[in-house]
Formats: structure tokens, C-alpha cells, sequence
């Protein structure tokens, strides 16, 4: 699938792909230097990967506390501070981190899933002040219900729950999430750091 979207998005830009366990410091580690060697500096971080997870917490175990927070925000920091240290080095860069709706307002049988969001978020507020003397911004984003593979499990009746909560009256699409972290990524958000960006269509108003 990653060979097929690399041949997809050659035609517009240069791609280069890495295999990595986001939960693993040395392999981590391994990647960003060999980004750094081929490519010298990283001028902007997007931590986009994680899970989703139900389940009732009577039933949380040691087990499924790990998987999620592992995959969720372990992964966000062990990048992160794998990252930064690049970036710190040249004076600029930023960082996006990908977070969830459910992260601001919480969802039920989703605890783990919502804990790790909103630690992002939290992570998110004090990177921007550490890191924003080193000319790094560093944001999230919160997609409310958004047409991924990963909610395509959600029955039809969850999702015109959330569709009738939702001022906007749909959900919202991948290019939704995209418009906004391609102006964060951009010059335009230069002077933009530490913020929590909902785009949910007003789900959470």
C-alpha cells in the first residue's frame, strides 16, 4: 500500500519511505539520522499515526493501557524528541501533531483513546513554550468524525448520531484535515504556536 501511494504521489514530488515502529526509540532513532543524511535537516514533523480503541473501563487491562498510549502518544514523544534536536540545531522547524475531538470533550467507551489525545494536547502546549525560543511552532490538530479507513467500522447509526450533532450536518473528509495542515506547515503560520485546532464542523461547540 505505502509502494502504491509512494507511486502516486511521485508524480508530484519527491518521496522517499521508511519502515518503522513509531514505538521503538532505536529504530526511530535509525530513521531520523538516516533522514538527516540523505536530506541534511527536517523542516516539519506531522505525527499522524495511532489507533483507535473500544472499550468499557471495568475491562482495561495493563495490556490494552500500553497498546494504546504506546502507539498514541509514546510514539508522538520518542519522534518528537528525536526530531527536535535537528531542528533546534538549525533555529526553525514545525511540529503538527495529530489529535482527536475526543481529546477535548472525551468519549465514552473510548477512555484510553481520549487519554492519549488529550495528553497530546497537553504535550503540545508545553512543547510550544520549550521549543518556541528555537523558532519551532508547534500545534495540534483535532479532527472530529472524519471518512478514514480507521472509523469505517463505526455502524451507520453511530455515524448519523454524530452527523445530527454536528452543525455542519456531515462528517468531515481527509482533504478537510489536509487544508489545515498544509497553512500550518506553511510560512503563513509562522507566528502561530501552541494551539488546539478543533475541526469537527461545530460538533463540539
Amino acid at each position: 500500500a505505502i509502494e502504491q501511494l509512494k507511486k502516486d504521489l511521485s508524480t508530484k514530488c519527491d518521496v522517499v519511505t521508511h519502515k518503522c515502529d513509531l514505538t521503538n526509540e532505536l529504530e526511530i532513532k535509525s530513521m531520523v539520522q538516516s533522514i538527516i543524511k540523505n536530506h541534511k535537516k527536517i523542516d516539519c514533523l506531522i505525527n499522524c499515526a495511532g489507533i483507535a480503541h473500544f472499550e468499557q473501563i471495568q475491562d482495561t487491562t495493563s495490556q490494552s493501557f500500553n497498546k494504546v498510549i504506546d502507539n498514541n502518544l509514546k510514539s508522538v514523544v520518542l519522534i518528537t524528541a528525536s526530531v527536535s534536536k535537528y531542528m533546534i540545531s538549525e533555529q526553525s522547524g514545525k511540529i503538527i501533531n495529530i489529535s482527536s475531538m475526543w481529546g477535548v470533550v472525551g468519549s465514552s467507551m473510548e477512555s484510553l483513546y481520549s487519554a492519549s489525545k488529550g495528553a497530546i494536547n497537553s504535550l503540545t502546549l508545553s512543547l510550544a513554550k520549550e521549543l518556541g525560543p528555537s523558532n519551532i511552532t508547534v500545534n495540534a490538530i483535532c479532527p472530529g468524525l472524519i471518512d478514514t479507513k480507521m472509523n469505517q467500522k463505526l455502524s451507520a447509526e453511530t455515524i448519523n448520531s454524530i452527523i445530527d450533532e454536528t452543525p455542519m450536518q456531515r462528517i468531515g473528509t481527509p482533504k478537510d484535515v489536509a487544508n489545515i495542515v498544509e497553512f500550518l506547515s506553511s510560512e503563513k503560520a509562522n507566528f502561530i504556536t501552541g494551539q488546539i485546532i478543533t475541526i469537527d464542523g461545530g460538533f463540539t461547540l
